[in-house]
């Protein structure tokens, strides 16, 4: 059952549309995130979700009640949703417990202690009710938090760049973290970031933002694997497109070699049955192209990035044109020297040219 609906949505300051037609929905205990650059209108959502902005079109349904409409503005207290801030925004007069409490007002005395102690045990904060956030690193304010936000039992959690003042190491641990604390109370929540990885760790599904509308909504491997469009395969992850020439409905041939594909490539809007001689744009990920010493066809080093167990290397064809592929850091080559190459891809995207 969808817990959140977006129904045709636009919102604009002035004359400027910020958000344009967006429609998306939320299913009870899944956590969504809406990913993109700066000024994508990602933040404008939440926005609009918690109350703080009006839609100039469509509706904003949550458990099938329209909270923001054209028309109708449910006030931001009496829609149930809470929100944990990227600058953690705790009071720092007050403990951990009373942050932690803040939200849950009309609570007795014992719910709130007993509800206290849930949530810092949830957290990894157990025992720690009585300190102040300045007693605490980064990372055990975000928990605490997020526990406040949590406290009330809301019907949809937002999380505004949640972990961007943090450093990449500790991001990276409280994201699993967090996304392990969802799950174990059944929060349906929906995420707002410019970081991919932060995002396909995080969430189950993934709204690519592209000036205001989503361009593919779909699991982080949908949108990896399968893009929609080319601003998708361009946005997410890296890689490079290669001229290629279909050579028939399931086959493709670029300069490394001919790809088999497992869906029909999509040779462009008037030549979508020809299923020859078209040509198309490949879309190759670093996973596709395979380090292989045995192989004839080799590329150049131009580039390599040393990141621990691998290199990820820049490699010059033929042609002139440039690829990238993940190699054993084990195979340290040196910029100039040429290796020998294959592919070795599993999903084929392509595009018109």
């Amino acid at each position: 059952m969808s817990r959140l609906e977006f129904d045709g949505v636009a919102h604009a300051y002035g004359k400027h549309a910020v958000v344009s037609e967006l429609s998306f929905s939320l299913d009870d205990g899944e956590i969504g995130c809406l990913l993109g650059a700066s000024g994508c209108g990602k933040t404008t959502v939440l926005r609009l979700i918690a109350g703080f902005e009006t839609p100039s079109a469509g509706e904003i349904r949550l458990q099938g009640e329209v909270i923001a409409s054209a028309t109708r503005q449910l006030l931001p207290e009496r829609r149930h949703i809470g929100m944990v801030f990227q600058d953690y925004a705790l009071f720092p007069h007050l403990s951990v417990a009373d942050n932690i409490n803040f939200g849950m007002r009309n609570a007795s005395a014992d719910e709130k202690r007993r509800r206290v102690g849930e949530l810092l045990e949830l957290v990894g904060l157990a025992g720690q009710h009585a300190k102040y956030p300045h007693e605490l690193s980064g990372g055990q304010q975000q928990r605490v938090a997020l526990a406040r936000a949590l406290a009330p039992k809301p019907k949809l959690l937002l999380l505004d760049e949640p972990f961007s003042n943090l450093d990449v190491e500790l991001r990276e641990r409280l994201s699993l973290e967090v996304r392990a604390i969802l799950k174990a109370t059944g929060t349906t929540a929906m995420l707002v970031t410019h970081d991919q990885h932060e995002a396909f760790v995080v969430a189950d599904a993934v709204g690519i933002m592209e000036r205001g509308r989503i361009a593919q909504w779909a699991t982080p491997y949908d949108l990896y694997h399968q893009p929609a469009t080319r601003y998708v395969a361009d946005f997410v992850g890296q890689g490079v497109f290669l001229p290629g020439e279909v050579v028939s409905r399931r086959a493709v041939r670029v300069e490394l070699g001919v790809l088999e594909a497992k869906l029909p490539l999509a040779c462009g809007e008037t030549c979508v049955s020809c299923g020859r001689n078209c040509r198309i744009d490949v879309l190759l990920r670093p996973d596709d192209v395979v380090h292989d010493d045995t192989c004839s066809f080799q590329a150049e080093i131009v580039h390599k990035a040393f990141r621990g167990a691998e290199f990820l290397y820049t490699l010059r064809l033929p042609s002139g044109a440039e690829v990238l592929s993940l190699v054993p850091s084990h195979h340290n080559h040196a910029i100039g020297e040429k290796i020998g190459i294959r592919l070795d891809a599993d999903h084929v995207v392509a595009f018109p040219q």
